[in-house]
């Protein structure tokens, strides 16, 4: 790596700091992102549609105005990849499927409009899997992506793009979503920080059943402190979500008083009494409670048994699934890859009652969990149960030779707490029992993202101090060296015409 790359290894907070006293230009930043990604992405697949040129001119105008002594908002100036299930005004937005391969919106959605008004820069899309559907990031128009510690293995999803370009330093930030762990288990997976933010407090346009709490869009960092930052930028009412709220915080994590761990009760569990967990993750987990544990007031493990999560998850997770593609699926069935044509014939199948049933078993899951924070301030768990496999098995078939019985019941240990509505994110804590990164699943008290980030932050700070605890990173070298053919499975490959490139990629007229 250049040494002007070195420059993409700080922190977005660092990285604004810099852009604020002009130590550093938006346009010096930029062009070091794009180096960096241009020299790993064939490695890794993180990034699939760019906007560099409309990124440049974005960043020419915020090194004027910072000379001038503007100030567009918290994120002026830095780069962000955007994930590619939102829409990008201009940049080709495909939701990694062949129906959408020359989809170019002509808007910006909410998350992405408070993004670009907050100063950030669109570098470009980050990969997912074909509509979102799963937890391993490819799809038959932009191919896999890899896991930047080893790019034969997974990377997670759906904000597996995202979680990858974090983790080689591509973009200081990157958007995420979740509905059943779509931002916590990348970030576990390829060793950065993801929030699953509580329904509501960042606005999701592109749901279209507005009242659900499922899915959530959020933020993706480094490190709390970034993650914080882009929180900030973010959050609050919008007409176009139902659910969201006014919210108010600090742009900064550092204004607000540190929590002290000494006085923060701990509850822990291995599974939720219901989730199926490879035995070496157990150990792994126990290892890291084991060495954490001291830092705490109160650190117990927790009796549970949530038994109706997997069968309510299955009913309102295809209810959003019918809704999206019902039009595809009546047109033509096979324009769906597996796991989305899987999603729409399970809910199609469904009946009202086993709807009014799962939201019943949902509110009862809800009830239920806040009750555990009358005794606790955050609940851990492991983020995923097992260590990354390779991107090439498109699901987990089996945990302890055990099958499972659908292509996503392995997220089980993320999307029982997507039920409960609570917050929740996975900090990186060390490597697993095969070196890969280990992520730590922190639960927060009903709408407590604040307190949340706040625990985390001072977690982290704990980790940071051990070199079996903080955040791994990866061996760039090696990885510049690696073979591996990420787009085998591209069998629709974007259509790039006039009228699908991206705007500001399109030669001046």
């Amino acid at each position: 790596m250049s040494d002007t790359n070195e420059l993409v290894s700080q922190s977005a907070v660092e990285l604004k700091k810099r852009l604020e006293t002009r130590e550093i230009s938006p346009v010096e930043l930029l062009d070091a992102c794009i180096e960096r990604i241009e020299a790993l992405n064939p490695k890794i697949n993180a990034f699939c549609a760019t906007s560099f040129e409309r990124a440049r001119i974005e960043a020419r105008q915020a090194e004027r105005d910072f000379a001038s002594g503007e100030r567009k908002g918290l994120l002026h100036g830095l780069p962000i990849g955007i994930k590619d299930l939102e829409e990008t005004e201009g940049v080709l937005t495909t939701y990694g499927s062949p129906l959408f391969r020359s989809n170019v919106p002509t808007e910006d959605n909410t998350l992405v409009r408070r993004l670009r008004d907050a100063g950030a820069i669109v570098v470009g899309k980050t990969n997912v899997p074909e509509m979102g559907a799963g937890a391993n990031s490819f799809n038959p128009v932009w191919g896999a992506t890899g896991n930047p510690f080893n790019p034969e293995l997974n990377a997670g999803g759906s904000s597996g793009g995202s979680a990858a370009a974090l983790a080689v330093d591509m973009v200081p930030l990157c958007s995420g979503s979740d509905t059943g762990g779509s931002l916590r288990i990348p970030a576990a997976k390829c060793g950065v920080v993801g929030l699953r933010t509580s329904p509501g407090l960042v606005p999701s346009e592109r749901k279209q059943l507005g009242w659900t709490p499922l899915a959530v869009v959020g933020p993706m960092g480094r490190d709390v402190a970034d993650t914080w930052l882009q929180l900030a930028a973010t959050a609050g009412a919008s007409g176009t979500d139902p659910l969201s709220y006014p919210f108010e915080m600090h742009a900064s994590i550092d204004q607000e008083r540190p929590v002290d761990l000494s006085r923060l009760r701990v509850g822990y569990t291995e599974d939720f009494g219901v989730c199926d967990v490879d035995d070496e993750i157990r150990a792994v987990f126990r290892s890291k409670i084991d060495a954490l544990r001291g830092s705490f007031a109160v650190c117990e493990p927790i009796d549970m048994q949530m038994h109706d999560a997997h069968g309510c998850f299955d009913v309102l997770r295809a209810e959003a699934f019918v809704m999206s593609l019902q039009k595809a699926y009546e047109n033509d069935p096979d324009s769906l890859g597996p796991n989305p044509r899987a999603n729409y014939e399970m809910g199609a199948s469904m009946l009202l009652k086993d709807c009014v049933r799962a939201h019943n078993q949902q509110t009862r899951i809800f009830r239920d969990f806040q009750k555990l924070f009358d005794r606790y301030d955050v609940i851990l768990s492991p983020t995923t149960p097992v260590s990354p496999f390779p991107w090439s098995q498109p699901y987990l078939k089996s945990v302890n030779g055990v099958a499972l019985e659908n292509y996503y019941r392995w997220l089980s240990l993320t999307y029982v707490v997507t039920l409960a509505t609570n917050p929740a994110l996975s900090l990186p804590v060390g490597t697993d029992h095969r070196g890969m990164p280990f992520g730590l699943q922190m639960i927060g008290r009903f709408r407590g993202d604040l307190e949340l980030l706040l625990a985390a932050h001072a977690v982290e700070a704990v980790c940071d101090a051990s070199p079996a605890l903080r955040r791994p990173k990866p061996d760039l070298a090696a990885l510049s060296t690696t073979r591996v053919d990420l787009r085998a499975i591209v069998t629709h490959p974007p259509v790039l015409d006039a009228s699908a490139v991206p705007l500001a990629d399109r030669p001046a007229v």
